[in-house]
């Protein structure tokens, strides 16, 4: 009868334009449809210091997020998702990056709209993947073209950037004083998402953390030239800016500390007299303003609820950083003191790094700033890519962006083969994570890498090294020059033993970093897989995955001893073996050193 009840109640509050799953959870809480959950914070999805990193923790346990994001506009419809989801599942994600749009949300002032939410938590939930909403709301690459459409048509009430000539653009201004109506609008909708989300999800977990605006900043010039702009330019650097500068000065950046020192290191005055005459105090000017306006909208949503929330940085690439040529204020690597200043409600500033990877993980991994990558590259880079991320930096996720046509430029689902062996470690790296006994290496064609793993140094190449046959000189089979990188991660199982995830292809010799015998030898290489952290043997390689590399017959090692990983040993093609389908990948490689 009971159950009877509850399906009339869900009728009723359908055809009332109640969310389902908010009745549904309440329901099954015992509670209400408007009651909301009590949660301890200990026991939602939080971040937490490990040693020298910080993890995301989910359901009591470190999470390493293996995702992807939706294209801008994919999550505007259920019906246009529903083909994608099967996708995500064949790339073995275990997250998945999703816009969530103010002008959905909140079409009417007042009146929200969460049916688009309800409904990709539901399934995400059904297909055991995690939620990432990315809260496209005053600003998406600069713009606010996602804003609902009774803001963007009162500019008196909710006020643009303007140009030097005193034209409006698609920009929200961020002007603290000058833009408060737009922040507070943004925070009013971002605070009743949270509570949404507090309601249907609390209990289960499918959402784990939520980006804010996404890869804000002025485009086109390096600030915003409004007249309320250009007054607060003119007046007094925010005290508030300035004690925290001070606070911290020993451990502020060094690229941000160098700039103020050659302004003359003062503690009060303009803008342009603390920091300098130059675009970069514009820019820091709108680092600023931007962190102050999305500072304020994270404390009313986790005043709801006290889930983790990061922005994200339009990235420069192979050219130097002009302000206004990516958007000028937004949290770049040279601003992170100001955002930190700003927002210290935000958890995590975060690089969209397309190009330049190594240097942008090196520069975001730094002062604390837990590494998460909203928005990168797929296929085989990404695959190198999120390896390295890992193991050398502690990432928290990694994420490659239009993760629904990923199947286009990756045929044979290398990220995904590598995404499933990640899942099958991910206990071990997270308790590894800042510890010599977890690494791992990212190479271009031509590089070479050290990196410690335990007692040893490994010295790692791009490509397989010279090679021998019986009669002929040595050759060298170099990748062709659109080859994507190599990258694995090494983790340390015991002292002579380790598991290796590879993607791309690699030599690696060892030197050993303690008293003994000076050679370092392979002594056995296997394949295989971890089932329920159980190793279930696969192939021994005892050629060390020389064998079959290249097709030829008699090669052999170069004299060297060394570790040669190529895709022949991490792939296994299911046409040899009598079946029909992509290759069947081998996830995990487990080696045996010895010292002679």
């Amino acid at each position: 009868m009971t159950g009877i009840l509850h399906r009339v109640i869900l009728c009723v509050l359908a055809l009332l334009g109640v969310p389902a799953l908010a009745v549904v959870v309440a329901l099954l809480a015992g509670g209400s449809a408007n009651s909301v959950p009590v949660i301890s914070a200990t026991d939602i999805p939080h971040l937490a210091k490990n040693g020298a990193v910080t993890q995301l923790i989910v359901d009591g346990k470190p999470f390493l997020a293996l995702a992807g994001e939706l294209d801008n506009d994919a999550s505007t419809n259920l019906d246009n998702l529903r083909p994608i989801w099967p996708i995500l599942a064949r790339m073995n994600l275990n997250t998945v990056l999703a816009p969530v749009y103010w002008e959905l949300i909140e079409p009417q002032e007042g009146r929200f709209d969460f049916t688009l939410l309800d409904g990709m938590i539901q399934e995400a939930r059904r297909r055991n993947l995690r939620l990432v909403p990315l809260w496209f709301a005053s600003w998406k690459n600069g713009m606010s073209n996602y804003a609902p459409l009774w803001a963007k048509k009162d500019v008196q009430r909710f006020p643009r950037v303007q140009t030097r000539d005193g034209k409006d653009l698609e920009m929200f201004s961020s002007i603290e004083g000058y833009g408060n109506a737009t922040r507070d609008a943004d925070a009013r909708a971002f605070a009743a998402l949270m509570r949404h989300i507090k309601a249907v999800d609390g209990q289960q977990h499918t959402v784990i953390m939520l980006q804010l605006e996404n890869e804000m900043g002025v485009l086109g010039d390096s600030r915003d030239r409004s007249l309320a702009a250009n007054k607060a330019f003119e007046g007094p650097v925010s005290k508030d800016l300035m004690a925290y500068l001070q606070a911290h000065n020993d451990t502020l950046l060094p690229e941000f500390r160098q700039l103020w020192q050659a302004a003359g290191n003062q503690s009060s005055g303009t803008w342009e007299q603390v920091f300098g005459k130059a675009p970069k105090t514009d820019e820091i000017f709108m680092a600023w303003n931007y962190s102050r306006y999305v500072g304020r909208v994270a404390e009313a949503g986790k005043a709801e609820y006290s889930l983790p929330l990061f922005v994200n940085a339009w990235l420069y690439g192979g050219q130097l950083n002009e302000p206004g040529r990516t958007p000028s204020g937004g949290p770049l690597p040279e601003v992170m003191d100001v955002w930190r200043a700003g927002a210290p409600r935000i958890d995590m500033l975060s690089p969209d790094a397309y190009s330049n990877f190594v240097e942008f993980c090196e520069r975001y991994d730094r002062s604390g700033n837990p590494l998460f990558i909203p928005e990168t590259t797929g296929g085989p880079e990404g695959a190198a890519r999120a390896l390295y991320a890992f193991g050398r930096h502690g990432a928290i996720g990694y994420t490659p962006f239009l993760i629904e046509s990923n199947p286009q430029r990756d045929p044979r689902n290398e990220l995904g083969r590598v995404y499933k062996a990640i899942s099958q470690v991910m206990p071990l790296i997270a308790a590894r994570q800042g510890k010599n006994s977890l690494t791992s290496v990212l190479l271009e064609e031509g590089q070479t890498e050290k990196a410690t793993l335990g007692d040893y140094t490994l010295n790692a190449t791009f490509g397989a090294p010279a090679l021998r046959t019986w009669s002929s000189p040595p050759i060298s089979p170099t990748p062709p020059s659109d080859t994507p990188p190599a990258g694995a991660i090494f983790v340390l199982t015991a002292p002579d033993e380790f598991y290796v995830i590879a993607s791309g292809a690699m030599s690696i010799t060892f030197t050993p970093n303690t008293p003994g015998p000076p050679i370092v030898g392979v002594g056995t290489l296997d394949e295989g897989n971890l089932v329920d952290g159980r190793w279930v043997q696969g192939r021994r390689l005892t050629n060390y995955g020389m064998q079959g590399a290249t097709g030829w017959n008699g090669v052999r090692p170069a004299p060297a001893p060394a570790l040669v990983l190529v895709p022949s040993v991490y792939f296994r093609d299911r046409q040899t073996l009598g079946y029909a389908g992509q290759d069947d990948g081998a996830g995990i490689l487990r080696v045996k050193l010895y010292r002679y």
